[in-house]
This record gives structure tokens, C-alpha cells and sequence, in this order.
């Protein structure tokens, strides 16, 4: 199954190995990412820093099987680097049905973005993918570790807008 699917530049880093991966109980780290997966340095980098009993998958995005994943035993958290990729990944078949939450964990800071929470930064278009994503029957929602509260899309858009 799938437990989770989360936007994060970093990818793997300790706030998703030492909070996210315990809290999903996952015992499989999908790395959606077309850089990591071509460069071997990349990913010895991303797995040495797995714990015992994780399973670290990293894949190009276009080559990840969801239907497959979200069938399978164990849970899954699955990371791509940005809002972008959560748009690839529907287009690869990620659908509500195999996951229902698309988690806004780390989005950085470029000129266009707006802030959205201490860790969250989003353009319009990024926006607007995240209500088509929505529309299409996702729940999303912004939050960087569990313990946090989940903002809504519906106050991401408040945010958006306030920071405009």
C-alpha cells in the first residue's frame, strides 16, 4: 500500500527517516525522481542513510508502478522533489483510489513563490495544480512533520492569496 505520497526537495533526509517513516509505519521509501535515479552517486548517498529495514526503491518517475505499489505489502512512502511531479505521477497512473493524500512537505523558496508555511513556498501554477489535484479527488494537504497540524488546501489558497 501506499501510505503516503509527499513533495519534498530534499527527498530522503532525517525529518522523513525519523518522523515520517515511524509514523506511516513504512518499510518502503519510493524515490520518484529521474536525477537521483540516473546518478549512482545520488542514490549511494540517499541509501546509506536508510536504517535497518527500509527499503529504499528509487526509480525515474515515469517508470514507477503505483497500481503495483499500492497493492503490495509493505506500506510505501513515496517522495518526489516537487508539485510538478505530483502532476507526472497522475499522468503515470497515481490515482485517489491508490492513495488518497498528496503531503506539501519541503517546498523551497525561488522568486514567484509565495509562502505558505515556514517550509512551504508555491507559485500560481503550482496552485493550480495542487486544485486540479484536488478536483480530481485528492486530499492535499501542507505539513512538515506529523505532529504538525495539516493546513488544507482551502487555507494554502487563503495563504496564497494573502501573501500576494
Amino acid at each position: 500500500m501506499i501510505a503516503l505520497v509527499r513533495v519534498d526537495n530534499r527527498l530522503v533526509h532525517g525529518q522523513v527517516l525519523v518522523t515520517w517513516v515511524p509514523y506511516l509505519d513504512a518499510r518502503r521509501l519510493v524515490v520518484a525522481d529521474d536525477d537521483v535515479a540516473r546518478s549512482s552517486l545520488a542514490r549511494a548517498a540517499m541509501t546509506l542513510a536508510l536504517p535497518p529495514g527500509l527499503e529504499a526503491v528509487i526509480e525515474p518517475l515515469d517508470r514507477v508502478d503505483f497500481r503495483a505499489l499500492s497493492a503490495a505489502s509493505p506500506a510505501a512512502l513515496v517522495l518526489v522533489r516537487d508539485v510538478a511531479e505530483l502532476e507526472r505521477a497522475r499522468a503515470a497512473g497515481l490515482t485517489p483510489e491508490l492513495v488518497r493524500t498528496l503531503n506539501l512537505g519541503n517546498v523551497h523558496y525561488t522568486p514567484g513563490r509565495r509562502q505558505i508555511t515556514p517550509s512551504v513556498f508555491l507559485s500560481a501554477e503550482e496552485l493550480a495544480a495542487l486544485e486540479s489535484l484536488a478536483a480530481a479527488g485528492f486530499t492535499v494537504e501542507a505539513r512538515a512533520l506529523p505532529q504538525d497540524a495539516a493546513v488544507a488546501l482551502s487555507e494554502i489558497e487563503r495563504r496564497f492569496a494573502a501573501a500576494g
